[in-house]
């Protein structure tokens, strides 16, 4: 059995460029699927978000059962503080989206150096759609940028104008991940769509959740540092 550290937003909102707060939160099935889909597979889960907030759903991806669903997971609400965990102590480090994550995690100096520490270990590194933020502060030993030169699936410029906050948004993920050298792979707007490189395995969407943790439950299993 492996322990696989679910990093969480703590943000509720997300400021848009003309100063709105937009609701947010956690992407619930990006949440929810892989979850089960690890736990079931025999994989203890741990949750941690930044000062340790409970973390909330996305009003807007809240499905029917979810409430429930995630009312059931008893750890979810009492994380643990992201700025004291030990990375060393988990086997593996998933980042579910939302919009929430491009708030917190995108500027969050705790969890680029725990990407950091889990990607230079040789640990699978796993994140879904907006999960992908939290990738944009990361710099590898180089000081490079984590992301430059690798192959990844994240939310896509399209699909957030299709979403229509394209152009109240501070950045785009799509772009920002694509000027720090990343080799964004792009799929059609909400087809399923993973991409391994590695020990980092990235998902477009909410639609990539499955995929994705199918994908870590097979990094688990092999053990080894590149699939």
């Amino acid at each position: 059995m492996s322990t696989v550290l679910f990093v969480v937003t703590g943000a509720r909102t997300w400021t848009l460029t003309d100063g709105t707060e937009h609701p947010t939160g956690f992407w619930a099935e990006e949440l929810l699927t892989p979850y089960a889909l690890l736990t079931e597979a025999g994989h203890q889960v741990v949750f941690a978000t930044p000062a340790g907030v409970t973390p909330v759903a996305d009003p807007g991806s809240m499905r029917e059962g979810d409430a429930e669903a995630i009312a059931d997971i008893t750890a979810l609400r009492a994380p643990l503080v992201l700025a004291e965990v030990d990375a060393s102590a988990y086997d593996a480090v998933y980042y579910p989206g939302g919009h929430g994550p491009m708030q917190d995690l995108a500027v969050d100096t705790d969890s680029a150096a725990l990407i950091a520490d889990t990607m230079a270990a040789g640990r699978p590194l796993v994140a879904v759609c907006h999960g992908l933020a939290a990738l944009l502060p990361a710099v590898a030993a180089t000081a490079d940028p984590l992301v430059s030169g690798r192959r990844i699936a994240a939310f896509t410029d399209e699909e957030e104008r299709i979403g229509g906050l394209a152009d109240s948004a501070p950045f785009l993920l799509e772009s920002s991940l694509r000027e720090l050298g990343a080799d964004v792979v792009v799929a059609e707007p909400w087809s399923e769509h993973t991409v391994v490189d590695g020990t980092l395995i990235t998902g477009q969407n909410p639609q990539s959740s499955a995929s994705t943790a199918r994908a870590l439950i097979a990094a688990l299993a092999d053990g080894s540092s590149a699939l």
